[in-house]
């Protein structure tokens, strides 16, 4: 576990304990894949709660102090225990993880101790990447390469999105991925001008778009990256639509680094892609950090002021959607640097005509 972070953010909360629930934060702090369960963080002891399935795996994951609830030695037993142990007065809790019964259970639970929210101050923890993280994510964005380079072997006429999708979570998980970082998307024709579009059984047609926004998650970490192809020949207004979502994303890779917010760096894309017509039809955000979770923060969108450090990650996905004719998406992954980033993503970007 990291003491340092969590004894700052014991002091910055100004609490006695932290009580951790999200899945990916347990996970980051204890190194506890199981997902089930919850953490207790004081400055003198490192607890995880969990049941019977998981308390075996989180002996062997973990050097927490390993209790196991049951029916008749339930959490919030627990829980109360150890406030008592360790004499807290203030706890903290993840009030953007816990539903509102949650934490009425949990204030019952704890008559005694005054509950802190604490906001985004856990996720703020998961910002900036280890070289160890780094490492795990650009391997996992490298699995998504060898993926789509054996995609581009089976895309042809009457194929579905369904098989597409199929495959290209096979070949995944065939090159080493414990699982998926998100549903795949796969998107042809008229489809394609929705950008989160789930497969059908629509099959591929000459002229078609076909967008594919896949990843998968290697030892907890995620990747992401999104390809568009063409099925056939390109129209002109396809290659057009498909250039300029290139050359918005090549401007925006060019201005990704630390210093910058991303509310600066989504402009540029944003910005190039409206001087060439097609403004209104880029809707979303140009991009996210991931790591145990695919959507973390910061992001690179109008809205988001965080100033970027190194060794952040973020996708950088501008894309154009025109409904009743299709749509374009091209995502990479990148490390911000100083003075620039590291693109993770090595798959080609010029327009793939099959």
């Amino acid at each position: 576990m990291r003491e340092l972070e969590v004894k700052g953010l014991l002091e910055k909360a100004e609490v006695e304990a932290v009580l951790v629930t999200d899945p990916y934060n347990m996970r980051y702090l204890s190194g506890f894949s199981g997902g089930e369960g919850a953490l207790l963080l004081t400055d003198r002891k490192k607890v995880l709660i969990t049941d019977s399935r998981y308390t075996e795996a989180a002996g062997r994951e973990t050097d927490f102090l390993v209790l196991e609830e049951s029916r008749s030695n339930p959490r919030g037993k627990l829980l109360a225990q150890l406030a008592e142990e360790y004499r807290v007065s203030r706890m903290g809790f993840e009030d953007a993880s816990v539903t509102y019964q949650e934490y009425e259970k949990l204030r019952k639970t704890l008559p005694e101790q005054e509950l802190i929210p604490l906001g985004g101050l856990l996720d703020s923890l998961r910002a900036v990447k280890t070289e160890e993280e780094l490492k795990l994510i650009r391997r996992a964005e490298s699995i998504g390469d060898l993926a789509f380079a054996k995609i581009l072997e089976v895309l042809k006429p009457g194929i579905s999105e369904l098989e597409v999708a199929a495959e290209l979570e096979y070949q995944m998980k065939r090159a080493g991925a414990e699982g998926l970082s998100f549903d795949t998307i796969v998107a042809s024709g008229l489809h394609s001008s929705m950008p989160h579009a789930v497969p059908t059984e629509k099959k591929l047609e000459p002229g078609d778009f076909v967008t594919m926004d896949f990843g998968c998650r290697y030892q907890g970490y995620c990747s992401d990256m999104t390809r568009t192809v063409v099925i056939g020949k390109a129209s002109q207004e396809q290659k057009k639509i498909y250039q300029t979502v290139l050359e918005a994303q090549r401007l925006a890779l060019d201005q990704l680094s630390a210093g910058k917010t991303g509310r600066q760096v989504d402009a540029v894309a944003r910005g190039h892609i409206a001087e060439a017509g097609y403004g209104k039809y880029f809707g979303h955000g140009l991009g996210h950090s991931l790591g145990l979770f695919i959507h973390e923060e910061p992001r690179l969108s109008p809205g988001d002021d965080t100033l970027l450090l190194p060794g952040m990650v973020e996708t950088v996905e501008p894309g154009i959607y025109v409904p009743g004719f299709g749509g374009v998406r091209i995502e990479d992954l990148a490390l911000v640097k100083e003075g620039g980033c590291e693109n993770y993503t090595g798959s080609p970007k010029e327009l793939i005509e099959l």
